[in-house]
């Protein structure tokens, strides 16, 4: 799912030996926009980030003006809300005695410091569940207590890992903590340890600098669908969610990443398959067997962005390193691809205009892309050609949290509390500045016509009133 109305149009799913193992064709990412109830992971289905619903253009968080409901959460977490029917899921991890502290935000002092968080005590990692229409807590699951067996940036977390989830399973990834599936009502079914995911200074060569892993869980059939790209020794792997068993893993000569996989359904043109942003290993993995379907090789070499799927093409991006792409690539790519515009699968390619740890969105004939220092660029989607450049808040404050999009609205959040509110199309507009009041790292959910922002001590849900 994207917002776009015409990415797939002649998109005809095949489910052919993808139905026997749980993996049939659940439609095209942009068909249509998620269906308003279900907000189900990291940005949504597919990681589109566009809901079919009407969500508040502005709001007081103060006055409680079009706020529904702010019910706080414990803990240090980045990890983003996910809705499934009338029950929002959250996670967290809570540091026993002194509470966790979260510095180095964009232009503070030692921004950029790569030395991680030290002396971490034993921290409780939870799962909550709220009432989508009240907040009020439904249950929550402690789902490991332990000193965490890798350290954080200190800007990063302990649960960075959005969770998962479709109608009848909850999927949480801890990192080195471990992978837990739940039921809706709370009741454990599986859990899996992946190891030590030790996720930091990716090709430096650098001992110790350990900055916390974030790469989110997906599910699609019967499968969920882990990436985990770290300084040991990397793979992908597609899981059963009945039981936890690995269906396959396919080893990744790779660094570190924070990169979200993305799940390709299959095509006239394309086979099935679960896309990976990443540095030495950008690509295509077929869904059922983890046959590569194609790679590329080059990018940031700090990669974060989740690969996005539109109009045909696999959108992706990173800002680390030297040539800092933002690029286009056809869902018809097959084998190594060239790494520049020469090669016939990638449609366009723009360097050094890649963002660093925002998502891109595409919504309408439109790619939104937004700098961690707040510069937003626009571009039409299918030729890349830019149609505006503009800066969003002051330039001393930072974005994390990617992109999100309902009603013909863009809204991008700042690391200052700042949920800043575009129109969508050519022309930019800036239609409201909200401020939630506290830091804001987490990317938003939108699912029944209400925005649910996670704040550093909330998650608040924002409805028309």
């Amino acid at each position: 799912m994207t917002g776009l109305q015409r990415a797939f149009g002649c998109l005809t799913l095949v489910a052919t030996s993808l139905a026997a193992q749980g993996l049939a064709a659940q439609g095209p990412p942009e068909a249509s926009p998620a269906k308003p109830q279900h907000w189900p992971q990291f940005r949504g289905a597919h990681a589109g980030g566009v809901a079919d619903c009407t969500v508040p253009t502005t709001w007081d968080v103060d006055k409680g003006t079009n706020v529904a409901w702010k019910t706080e959460v414990p803990g240090l977490a980045h990890s983003s809300p996910i809705v499934w029917g009338d029950r929002v899921f959250v996670t967290t991890a809570v540091r026993k005695g002194e509470a966790a502290k979260l510095s180095s935000l964009y232009g503070s002092k030692g921004y950029g410091a790569g030395d991680a968080v030290a002396d971490e005590a034993s921290h409780e990692f939870k799962v909550y569940c709220f009432d989508k229409n009240s907040g009020k807590v439904v249950w929550q699951r402690t789902a490991h207590v332990g000193v965490p067996r890798a350290k954080r940036h200190p800007k990063s977390s302990h649960a960075n890992c959005t969770p998962a989830c479709d109608a009848e399973r909850l999927v949480v990834f801890f990192a080195s903590e471990g992978l837990f599936c739940f039921d809706h009502d709370g009741e454990l079914l599986w859990k899996r340890d992946l190891g030590v995911l030790d996720s930091g200074a990716p090709g430096y060569g650098k001992k110790g600098y350990q900055w916390g892993f974030a790469s989110s869980p997906v599910l699609f059939g019967d499968r969920v669908f882990v990436q985990c790209d770290h300084e040991g020794e990397s793979f992908v792997a597609s899981i059963d969610l009945k039981n936890g068993k690995d269906v396959w893993r396919v080893a990744r000569d790779e660094d570190s990443t924070w990169c979200t996989p993305t799940v390709l359904p299959a095509g006239p043109n394309n086979v099935a398959q679960v896309i990976l942003n990443g540095y030495k290993h950008i690509g295509g993995y077929d869904l059922a067997t983890g046959n590569e379907v194609w790679k590329l090789v080059g990018g940031g070499d700090v990669p974060v962005p989740t690969p996005v799927v539109a109009h045909g093409l696999v959108f992706l991006t990173s800002a680390h390193g030297r040539s800092r792409p933002l690029r286009a690539v056809k869902v018809t790519a097959r084998r190594l691809l060239k790494d520049d515009n020469a090669d016939e699968y990638i449609e366009w390619e723009h360097r050094r205009r890649g963002v660093y740890m925002q998502t891109p969105l595409a919504y309408g004939d439109q790619l939104y892309a937004c700098s961690d220092g707040g510069i937003l660029s626009c571009y039409e989607a299918e030729t890349g050609l830019r149609v505006y450049r503009q800066r969003l808040g002051t330039g001393k404050t930072g974005f994390s949290g990617s992109p999100v999009a309902a009603g013909g609205k863009v809204y991008l959040s700042g690391e200052v509390g700042e949920v800043h509110v575009v129109k969508a199309g050519e022309d930019f507009k800036l239609l409201a500045v909200n401020d939630m009041g506290a830091t804001l790292m987490a990317t938003p959910a939108i699912a029944g016509g209400t925005l649910f922002v996670r704040t550093r001590h909330h998650v608040i849900a924002l409805r028309e009133k």
